[in-house]
């Protein structure tokens, strides 16, 4: 896109989604596609008119409606699980009138002939097969979401690139982290530097994605990255491409949308017992139900608690994490959630900073063990605190509007102190950071880092029409404050050596000559204010949307004589999609999107602050929902830009000038029968640095393979002798990578390919008595393959190798 054209087409993406938006006719006529989708309704006896127009407005149905015929007529009240048609027919309950279908599969009203009696043809579904976008699901195969939106959207027709992973999924591959979580999904590099007790290290389209947490962003500092535990997560969304028009600061590559598990009225009790590979000792529990017999107040209460070592040496992993929840339902149309979080967590650096030699480079000592810690566990530790307190507040309005407001106060602390071993403090360069005994050189680190962030977001929808256009509409402003003191201290001299064949630990510290890499305080203030507008006519669907954000941020540096900088940041960013909903299940979809994301941290020796980053990516895909299926199968083309990219490498972010990546991706999910379930990816991403040094320019972007592939599928049986019996497999391709914006020969590594596995046993189906009771044995890397997850130039850092988890759940 040209810069003129760029010019003028961002601010008419505003201003065309107001002028498309505005409520100008009454409500005549409904035009759109049959929902096939379950939803809860709880509609009162009201004009007929404006009950058929919200319901046919939300599920997206086509519905022509004579005023006429409607007019002084009153709805039946509407309470219960129904498709589109069955909510309709329930409302015409004793109004003389009757549902048409043509042969186009618009709906419209007719009267009902003399001397026929019309029944309803309600279609009333158990609570359990209702799905929301913030709520349940079952099986592997959502059919709805909000990400990208912001308002409850089936999946088939929203024109993004999105994956959901639902709570059947994680739970049959016995997923930890967010690194397991999403290792199967289309677009996403998953654990880049290995496993890590400290951090999920992914890439989405080659960008580390915005992690939101029921509708709000959580905190990110250097160091002090979140780390959700996945046990209190009902469903995670990944959202593939740019979304600052709705969200404000994110990247271009995507952003991960989760959904804490929520209170829910069916009493519902559950307890998870684990051991396995390096001592993993865990237990998770979760109880939800009513408080009160009348269900007003709901609550749920989940945690884990963790005591395991890791894959190296004398480094524990330990968590406490507790997650309350209440929900109040104050009326049929008001509710109010309450969601609180607080984990601790005692662990180290398992995702050690090797030298070279030793990994990648051959060394006369020979090679370095998975398992040896070339740290010090005597003088290292890593202790972060977090916890969150906010809630979720919903209400309709009238027929046509409705109000949410998400807010949340998170803290984030987090002290360590940490030892790398060789690498890019050698002074005779990193291949000579071992020498031929095995001893290497090590550099110390102390790192302090407090985060603590206020995030609240307010948008009223409205559903309504403007003659044959059916409208969801979203307006929106969000705020967020966040306070960050950071101080890292780094040294080399004085830090003793060590051997790694014969580690010595306990040596003496006290002779460091520590030098402040950074050492600041940062107050960060930003604003956005958005509008979307999601229209529907006959098949065609039309999505608009725009957001200004104001971002201020200052920062004071202690270790430069207190200096300060202040930078204010302002950016629009628009977002414009198109696609046609076909009958036989296929939607075909174009959409352009904009990014943009203020720096946050600070560059290493310096009082300045990183640059913003903006992008932008054009897309192009397609969807299939084969109907009466449960599955999704899913293909996207895109193009994506983005200046002032930051890469690290040796432990040090910089900025590099603008990177470009197009791809391919392709995904499957499927509910095949009650017993086969499978997903499926490939992804093919060709990243370019496309201005940076002259050593740079041209190059691979860092981490990004141009090809990965994966496959998982599961099956039980429910019938014969292998009654509730089940076993999964699954295998990861992940094609080579650099690790550095160089694309050096020491900064690269080759592809691999892993295989996992696992089997369950439901053992109610043996025993009445052992109702509930699940036994389960999940294997990670299998066949134990041994191989580089990235090598930066200076470090490289080992891929994960076999873990395997035993487990006993019971549900009751």
């Amino acid at each position: 896109m040209s810069r003129t054209l760029d010019t003028l087409l961002r601010p008419s993406l505003l201003a065309v989604a107001i002028a498309l938006s505005a409520p100008l006719a009454s409500t005549a006529l409904i035009a759109a596609e049959q929902a096939s989708s379950v939803r809860a309704y709880n509609l009162p006896a009201a004009p007929l008119a404006s009950t058929l127009n919200q319901i046919a407005s939300q599920a997206g149905l086509a519905l022509t409606l004579n005023p006429a015929l409607a007019a002084g007529k009153t709805s039946a009240p509407v309470k219960g699980q129904f498709d589109a048609q069955g909510a309709l027919r329930e409302a015409l309950r004793g109004s003389g009138l009757q549902l048409e279908q043509s042969s186009a599969g618009t709906f419209s009203l007719v009267p009902v002939p003399e001397g026929v009696v019309a029944l309803p043809e309600t279609s009333i579904i158990g609570q359990g097969n209702y799905e929301s976008a913030w709520g349940p699901v079952e099986g592997y195969v959502a059919t709805r979401t909000a990400a990208g939106s912001k308002t409850d959207t089936p999946i088939a027709e929203l024109p993004r690139s999105v994956t959901v992973i639902t709570r059947k999924q994680m739970e049959d591959r016995s997923v930890l982290n967010l690194n397991d979580a999403l290792r199967y999904t289309a677009g996403v590099q998953s654990s880049g530097y290995g496993s890590d007790s400290r951090s999920d290290w992914l890439l989405v389209r080659g960008f580390v994605p915005t992690q939101f947490l029921d509708g709000l962003p959580l905190p990110k500092g250097n160091y002090a990255t979140p780390k959700i535990d996945t046990w209190s997560l009902e469903r995670i969304a990944v959202l593939r491409g740019p979304a600052s028009s709705v969200y404000g600061q994110t990247p271009p590559g995507g952003l991960l949308d989760m959904v804490s598990r929520r209170p829910q009225a069916e009493s519902s009790n559950e307890v998870e017992v684990q051991t396995g590979t390096n001592n993993h000792k865990q237990i998770s529990f979760d109880s939800t139900g009513k408080i009160d017999d009348e269900g007003q107040f709901l609550y749920r209460i989940g945690g884990v608690v963790r005591d395991s070592d890791t894959a190296v040496d004398h480094i524990p992993d330990k968590r406490y994490n507790v997650a309350p929840s209440l929900t109040w339902n104050i009326n049929d149309d008001t509710k109010l959630t309450l969601l609180s979080q607080f984990t601790r967590d005692d662990t180290g650096i398992t995702g050690q900073f090797l030298p070279l030699q030793g990994t990648k480079l051959s060394s006369p000592a020979g090679k370095i063990s998975h398992h040896k810690n070339l740290g010090d566990p005597d003088w290292e530790f890593y202790d972060r605190t977090y916890y969150a307190l906010g809630y979720a507040f919903e209400t309709r309005l009238n027929d046509t509007w409705q109000f949410r407001q998400n807010l949340r106060y998170t803290k984030n602390d987090l002290s360590f102190q940490g030892i790398t071993a060789g690498g890019s403090f050698w002074p005779n360069g990193p291949e000579l950071a071992v020498d031929a005994d095995g001893n290497v050189s090590r550099s110390a680190g102390k790192v302090d880092e407090n985060i603590g962030q206020f995030a609240v977001d307010n948008n009223f929808q409205a559903d309504f029409q403007t003659g044959a256009v059916s409208h969801t509409l979203l307006l929106g402003l969000d705020h967020q404050r966040s306070d960050a003191d950071a101080r890292w201290l780094w040294g080399s001299a004085g830090v003793p050596t060590i051997n790694f064949n014969r580690p010595v630990y306990g040596q003496d510290f006290s002779k460091v000559q520590y030098f402040t890499m950074y050492d600041y305080t940062q107050k960060t203030q930003q604003t956005g204010l958005y509008i979307q507008d999601q229209m529907a006519l006959d098949n065609w669907r039309l999505t608009l949307g725009g957001r200004e954000d104001w971002v201020h941020t200052g920062t004071t540096f202690h270790n430069q004589n207190d200096a300060t900088n202040t930078q204010r940041d302002k950016s629009f960013s628009g977002n414009a999609a198109l696609s046609y909903v076909f009958d036989n299940g296929i939607t075909p979809y174009l959409s352009y999107a904009e990014s943009f994301q203020a720096g946050s941290g600070t560059q290493v020796l310096s009082t300045g602050a990183f640059k913003p980053t903006e992008g932008k990516q054009y897309e192009a895909g397609i969807k299939y929902q084969p109907p009466g299926t449960k599955a999704l199968l899913t293909a996207a083309v895109f193009d994506l830009t983005q200046t002032n990219t930051s890469v690290t490498e040796g432990g040090i972010t910089r900025q590099v000038g603008e990177v470009r990546v197009r791809g391919l991706e392709l995904e499957a999910s499927a509910d095949v029968t009650e017993s086969l379930k499978l997903v499926g990816s490939y992804t093919y991403n060709d990243s370019e640095i496309t201005k940076g040094t002259a050593e740079e320019k041209g190059n691979r972007m860092n981490q990004v393979p141009r090809n990965q592939a994966t496959a998982w599928a599961d099956y039980t049986w429910h019938s014969g002798p292998l009654d509730g019996f089940g076993v999964g497999a699954g295998v990861r391709y992940v094609g080579d990578t650099y690790g550095n914006a160089a694309n050096t020969d020491w900064g690269h590594v080759g592809s691999y390919t892993v295989y996992d596995a696992s089997a369950h046993y439901d053992l109610g189906r043996v025993s009445s008595t052992l109702k509930g009771v699940t036994v389960a044995v999940d294997a990670k890397n299998i066949f134990n393959k041994d191989y580089l997850a990235t090598c930066d130039g200076f470090y490289c850092y080992y891929g994960d190798q076999r873990n395997v988890v035993a487990s006993v759940n019971y549900k009751f």
